[in-house]
């Protein structure tokens, strides 16, 4: 083939390949406004397609807990939330408020400075949701809520 021949090819190629993008793009977009699955995918994948769950969140603000270091005392402030089923009343959540600032200071107060401050998020968000478990298991209580977030933390 002569070097003419090969560049009308890859020229000719090349057209094909951007016309064909530029259909598919449309066809997705004009499918994504409507709602209708493109290729037999849903618009948000296969997140769609499960069943998403409504929460109500209920701040806890400002749990103090003063803990003993080395040379001094050490400060933290824990911004909490509370994560419910949506069909949960906010007024029990506002009921359990200080059962929970007490569980969690209660907790808390028993670690060292060195043990909390090296404790990743996570860790720290599953030991306080066992915390409330386990203390409202043992005073008989309903547990409202599901899970418990760590929203802020401030070391001092």
């Amino acid at each position: 083939m002569t070097m003419p021949r090969i560049i009308l090819l890859l020229l000719i190629f090349n057209t094909l390949v951007v016309i064909g993008g530029t259909v598919f793009n449309y066809a997705t977009l004009r499918s994504m406004q409507s709602g209708q699955p493109v290729l037999g995918l849903s618009a948000g994948g296969a997140a769609a397609e499960e069943a998403t769950s409504e929460y109500r969140f209920f701040p806890i603000e400002k749990v103090i807990v003063s803990l003993k270091g080395e040379n001094r005392e050490h400060y933290f402030v824990l911004d909490l939330v509370l994560q419910a089923d949506l069909e949960t009343d906010p007024k029990k959540l506002e009921q359990i408020d200080p059962m929970v600032r007490n569980s969690v200071v209660a907790h808390l107060s028993a670690m060292t400075f060195e043990k909390l401050r090296g404790m990743p998020i996570p860790e720290l968000q599953s030991t306080l949701e066992s915390a409330l478990f386990d203390d409202f298991a043992s005073k008989k209580l309903a547990m409202p809520f599901a899970n418990v977030l760590v929203s802020k933390l401030i070391v001092q």
